[in-house]
């Protein structure tokens, strides 16, 4: 039986040979990331299309499938992103989020966690804390999908509750390991959803849908430093309770 260091020890997203000795499935999960710059070769709509039909297929409970996305490429991407863009360098403050993501205060250990992430990618970025235009221009990219060819902008409505919100993130996830396996990456933004009533605007969302958050996918562009961050993951040891084996359990 492997002990549980020698698992984690298999399971590396910035080591190819760790990679190479997972299942494909595996791999894929394991070598998603949050990429934040893109190369502008296209993407297929077909196979947009084929990734979303499988995603179709994530879990649902009742097979409710609450799911809505919009899907942008060309000039309707760019429309959205140059209206966001023109909002948030104007100084104009952001919509108000109709649902929250975070705790009003943040308490142990998630603020730790929370504020190593963002320390790692400007430090990656070579952006020190006091520069805060270069802060700025850097999450500005979000709104141009860090120049992925296709966004995608998610919603639900506004009735369902959080089991059904449970499903749109299985949806999300399915979607992300989905593109891995065709060699496309992603990078889901809940920054979007700071500028639901533009976005309402101009992809024609009801009202009673919440803009949840937008995605980004295309294929990296590997050049660039910011995609080579990788916030470390807690070991298993942090999340997991094994009490249902008989055997001895080495850890």
């Amino acid at each position: 039986m492997s002990s549980t260091a020698e698992i984690e020890n298999k399971i590396n997203p910035n080591d190819n040979d760790c990679l190479d000795t997972l299942n494909l499935v595996d791999r894929a999960i394991v070598s998603r990331g949050s990429t934040r710059a893109f190369l502008s070769t296209p993407v297929e709509h077909s196979l947009i299309k084929q990734i979303l039909s499988v995603a179709a297929y994530a879990p649902s409970g009742s097979n409710m499938q609450p799911w809505k996305v919009t899907v942008l490429a060309g000039k309707a991407r760019k429309r959205l992103s140059d209206a966001i863009c023109e909002a948030f360098f104007s100084g104009a403050n952001g919509d108000e989020r109709s649902w929250k993501y975070y705790p009003d205060e943040f308490f142990e250990p998630y603020k730790a966690r929370r504020r190593a992430c963002g320390i790692g990618l400007y430090q990656t970025l070579g952006i020190a804390k006091e520069e805060t235009e270069r802060m700025r221009r850097q999450r500005a990219r979000n709104y141009k999908f860090f120049d992925a060819p296709v966004g995608m902008i998610f919603s639900i409505h506004n009735d369902l509750e959080i089991g059904s919100w449970m499903d749109l993130a299985m949806f999300l996830q399915t979607i992300m390991v989905s593109a891995r396996g065709h060699g496309l990456h992603t990078c889901a933004q809940a920054a979007f959803s700071d500028y639901h009533k533009i976005i309402r605007e101009h992809l024609g969302i009801p009202d009673d849908e919440t803009v949840v958050c937008g995605m980004a996918i295309g294929y990296a562009d590997l050049k660039q430093k910011v995609n080579k961050y990788r916030p470390e993951r807690e070991p298993l040891s942090s999340f997991a309770n094994f009490q249902f084996y008989d055997e001895e359990v080495v850890v």
